[in-house]
């Protein structure tokens, strides 16, 4: 009996006592899988921005982008296609970074670039005489 309340309750209120044993499932729904891709982009020119933009907006793309070939190309269309994809990551509270001087790696908000990396310490090498 408290099933039925709970199912009025949170089910939209017009469920019959017939629809008690029955769940009709549409079969016709799109099934989407929430997996993270990771995606290699070539940002070559400014218009590029725009496919990796919408791969982002997806929300399960993690983006790893080449910008070697804009680099050389036209610096100034770089920054502007960089500061684009900055102002969205930011926008789907996403972060981004750079690695070397060619990646930039962007993730959606469920995921987390680290950007510092930490440093190794180095342990001291143990001789013979140690002991």
């Amino acid at each position: 009996m408290a099933f039925k309340t709970f199912k009025k309750i949170f089910g939209g209120g017009g469920v019959d006592a017939s629809d008690d044993e029955y769940l009709e499932i549409d079969l016709s729904q799109e099934k989407k899988e929430n997996k993270v891709v990771v995606k290699l982009f070539n940002l070559n020119d400014y218009e590029d921005s725009n496919m990796i933009l919408n791969a982002l907006r997806e929300g399960y793309t993690i983006a790893i982008i080449d910008i070697r070939n804009l680099k050389k190309k036209d610096p100034i269309e770089l920054k502007r296609a960089i500061s684009k994809i900055k102002k969205t990551s930011d926008a789907l509270e996403g972060s981004i970074a750079g690695f070397g001087e060619n990646i930039v790696v962007v993730t959606p908000s469920f995921a987390k670039v680290e950007k510092h990396i930490p440093k190794v310490k180095e342990e001291k090498k143990s001789s013979l005489e140690d002991f």
